[in-house]
């Protein structure tokens, strides 16, 4: 009798550790689903933007252009030089070298996913990636090249221009022109939207995630970083005043005042406001802000939250949303890095 209640016993108290497992086990896919669906009030993932009808002449066409230094007054630079396809879109640097080696005064963001962003620019002044495109060409820092005409006859000479801009613009009597230009670079910079993790994650698959990458995320939402950096792009969206809570410039040791968009509609009540930055592959886009001033991405998460939402974060919390920001990470395919002009 006392062998059959030992064994009864033993039989109940493994039954109960196995609904105790299940429970947990259950419990933790609530959580994970419970955090999918508010992450999804503030994001939306890459498959959920319409991109589909590019010409892909076009978009070759503006491959060339993308590569071609004679984009640039003496052909020492391309629009691949600060944002080179092979390092996310950037070039690593706080400041680019422009045709003459002159550095520009603003940080070069990457182009990757640049098309999500319903502004262009730090201080917003184009409208799209294909306004955008011709800023630095005609910038004489950046390309320097003189005024619109001179590009349009630089490459009207060029047979193979002549060739393609016919077969993509045949409407038009002359296709080589400025405006043409800008829309086939922009319409090959609409292609570079490579898929992340998290992007798997929001299309459902709540394992794309780790464990940390999750807590980071849940602290990314409810420190208010998504206040700003919410969307498609997390970010691209809005302007914002760097430093709500104190100068940015002390914080970051920034080597000089910038204004931001200011400098451009020279009114005080915008003073230091900046275009909200896209967080898409922000790990391998340093050094980070409108002045490159921080290398570390720790680092600008911890000013960012001290900053911009008044929030001191523990170490942890810091690590939590920066391993978080990794999981935004994408690339796109070789074959695209690859400039068409080489053999």
């Amino acid at each position: 009798m006392k062998k059959h209640l030992v064994l009864l016993t033993v039989l109940l108290a493994f039954v109960s550790c196995k609904k105790e497992q299940t429970s947990s086990s259950d419990h933790k896919e609530e959580n994970k689903s419970e955090l999918l669906t508010k992450a999804s009030t503030y994001f939306q993932p890459i498959s959920s933007v319409e991109n589909t009808n590019l010409d892909p002449e076009k978009v070759a066409l503006g491959k060339y252009l993308y590569f071609d230094t004679n984009l640039s007054k003496d052909g020492n630079i391309s629009c691949n030089s600060c944002h080179n396809l092979n390092t996310y879109g950037v070039d690593n640097l706080a400041f680019s070298p422009g045709d003459d080696g002159s550095l520009g005064g603003r940080n070069s963001p990457t182009v990757f996913h640049a098309a999500l962003h319903n502004m262009q620019f730090w201080d917003g002044r184009a409208k799209d990636v294909e306004e955008q495109a011709g800023g630095p060409i005609l910038n004489p820092v950046e390309h320097n090249i003189k005024n619109e005409k001179e590009l349009e006859d630089r490459l009207r000479k060029i047979d193979m221009y002549k060739e393609k801009f016919a077969a993509v613009y045949k409407s038009d009597k002359e296709p080589i022109t400025f405006k043409n230009i800008t829309n086939a670079i922009g319409a090959f910079e609409r292609t570079l939207m490579p898929e992340s993790r998290f992007d798997k994650f929001l299309d459902g698959d709540v394992a794309a995630l780790t464990a940390q990458e999750q807590k980071g995320l849940e602290t990314f939402i409810s420190v208010g970083c998504i206040t700003c950096h919410n969307g498609v792009a997390l970010g691209g969206q809005m302007f914002q005043k760097f430093g709500v809570y104190g100068d940015y410039w002390q914080e970051t040791k920034s080597a000089k005042i910038d204004n931001g968009l200011a400098d451009l509609s020279k009114k005080d009540t915008e003073k230091y406001l900046f275009k909200v930055p896209g967080l898409r592959n922000i790990e391998h886009t340093g050094p980070y802000f409108h002045d490159g001033s921080v290398k570390d991405l720790k680092e600008a998460v911890r000013i960012m939250a001290s900053l911009q939402t008044n929030v001191k974060l523990s170490q942890e919390q810091i690590d939590d949303i920066t391993v978080f920001l990794g999981s935004l990470s994408s690339d796109i395919d070789d074959e695209v890095k690859k400039s068409p002009f080489e053999s």
